[in-house]
C-alpha cells in the first residue's frame, strides 16, 4: 500500500494533523532584541499553516539558554503574548504548531546574559558564534545538582508558557550538540556523579526533563528531538550507542507525541551506530511515532515511509523556499530552488 502523505495522521487520541509533512524547526533570528517574535514571523508562520504541523524555530526556555543573536523565547510574558500572535495566525488558517525549546548548553555566550555558561561539564568548544564571528565561545560550568533542578523546572515552566502562548504541544531539542544532547555523549559529559559515567546515568537529565514536561502539559502534548550519531560540536565517542540503547526504550514508555530525527542529511550511515543512518536506528530501538528528516523530497518521503523508515516527515529547507509548499505538491507544480541568500528575509 502506498502512503498519502497528504492525508491526515492521528498522532494520538488528542491531535490529528491535516497531513504527515511537518514543517522542520527552522533558527531565522528574526525576533526583536526582547527576544519578543515580530509581525514578520506571524506573516513568515501563517503562510506555511497547511503543514502538518509546524515546529517553531528553536525557542529559548530561559536567558541562558541563548547562543545565537536574536533567537526567540518562552520565559516572559511579552514574548508568550508575542508567539500568541503567532500560534492565533496559524489556527485561523487550520494549522497546528508545536513549540521547540531550547537550551543551547555550552554553546552559549555570556554576551547575551551576562552570567555564566552551563553544560554537563566544564569543557568548552572552539570556534565562535555564527552570525557573531567577534564572539569565541567561553569554557562551561559544569552544573550542580541544584542547577539541573533549576533547569528541569525551567523546561516545564516553559512547556506551560508554550501551552498559555496556544501551541499545541513542544519539542523538547535535545539534539545537535545542545544541552540535552550534551548530557548524552561522553565527549562532552565527564561527571562522576549520578548523571554522568553510565547509560542509565546519562540519559536520566533527558527523561527528567520529558518527565517534567510530560508532568506539565501531558505526554500527548509532548515530542524530543535526538540526534544519535550524529556529531555537531562534538567528538564521536564508541561509549555513546549504549547510551541511546537505553533512552530510547525508556522513552517508549512515556508514550509521547512522537520523536524527532536530527540530522541533516539521513543518507549518512554512521559506525557507531552499525553502519545505520540515524532513522535506521531509531527505528530499530523505538516503536512509537517517529519523524524522519534529512534532505527528503516528497517523493523519497513517501517511499520512506512505505518502507517503515519513519511515520511522518519534517521537511526544512524547501518550505522556506516554498511557502505554499503543501500547495505545490498537491498540484504537482515545481518548487523553487531553496538558495541561503532566502535566510536573509522571511518570505
Amino acid at each position: 500500500m502506498t502512503t498519502d502523505l497528504l492525508s491526515p495522521f492521528k498522532l494520538n487520541d488528542s491531535i490529528e494533523l491535516q497531513n504527515r509533512v511537518l514543517m522542520a524547526p527552522l533558527t531565522r533570528c528574526m525576533s526583536d532584541d526582547n527576544l519578543v517574535p515580530t509581525q514578520a514571523m506571524v506573516d513568515y508562520y501563517a503562510r506555511r499553516a497547511d503543514a502538518g504541523l509546524i515546529i517553531s524555530e528553536a525557542t529559548i526556555i530561559r536567558p541562558d539558554a541563548q547562543g545565537y543573536p536574536n533567537t526567540p523565547g518562552l520565559f516572559t510574558s511579552e514574548q508568550i503574548q508575542g508567539w500568541k500572535k503567532v500560534t492565533d495566525a496559524v489556527h485561523a488558517k487550520g494549522g497546528k504548531m508545536f513549540a521547540q525549546l531550547w537550551h543551547v548548553g555550552r554553546v552559549a555566550h555570556p554576551h547575551f546574559f551576562g552570567g555564566d555558561v552551563l553544560a554537563p561539564s566544564a569543557i568548552g568548544v572552539e570556534g565562535s558564534v555564527p552570525r557573531m564571528r567577534e564572539l569565541t565561545y567561553v569554557t562551561p560550568k559544569a552544573v550542580t545538582i541544584e542547577d539541573i533542578q533549576g533547569l528541569i523546572a525551567d523546561y516545564a515552566k516553559a512547556a506551560e508558557n508554550a501551552i498559555e502562548a496556544g501551541f499545541d504541544g513542544v519539542e523538547i531539542h535535545g539534539a545537535n550538540g545542545y544541552l540535552i544532547d550534551q548530557f548524552l555523549h561522553f565527549a562532552a559529559n565527564q561527571r562522576e556523579d549520578q548523571y554522568g559515567q553510565t547509560p542509565e546515568n546519562m540519559s536520566r537529565f533527558a527523561l527528567e526533563v520529558v518527565d517534567a514536561v510530560v508532568a506539565a502539559i501531558g505526554a500527548d502534548k509532548t515530542a524530543l528531538r535526538l540526534s544519535p550519531g550524529a556529531y555537531f560540536n562534538m567528538t564521536e565517542s564508541d561509549g555513546d550507542k549504549a547510551v541511546f540503547d537505553y533512552l530510547l526504550p525508556a522513552l517508549e514508555t512515556r508514550n509521547l507525541a512522537y520523536l524527532h530525527v536530527g540530522i541533516f542529511d539521513d543518507s549518512m550511515r554512521f559506525a557507531s551506530l552499525g553502519d545505520k543512518s540515524a532513522s535506521e536506528y531509531m527505528r530499530g530501538a523505538y516503536k512509537g511515532t517517529l519523524v524522519g528528516v534529512g534532505s527528503y523530497s516528497f517523493e523519497t518521503a513517501n517511499q520512506a515511509i512505505d518502507n517503515n523508515q519513519f511515520d511522518l516527515i519534517a521537511i526544512g529547507r524547501p518550505f522556506i523556499a516554498n511557502p505554499d509548499y503543501i500547495s505545490k505538491v498537491k498540484n504537482g507544480e515545481a518548487l523553487t530552488p531553496y538558495s541561503d541568500e532566502m535566510l536573509a528575509e522571511l518570505i
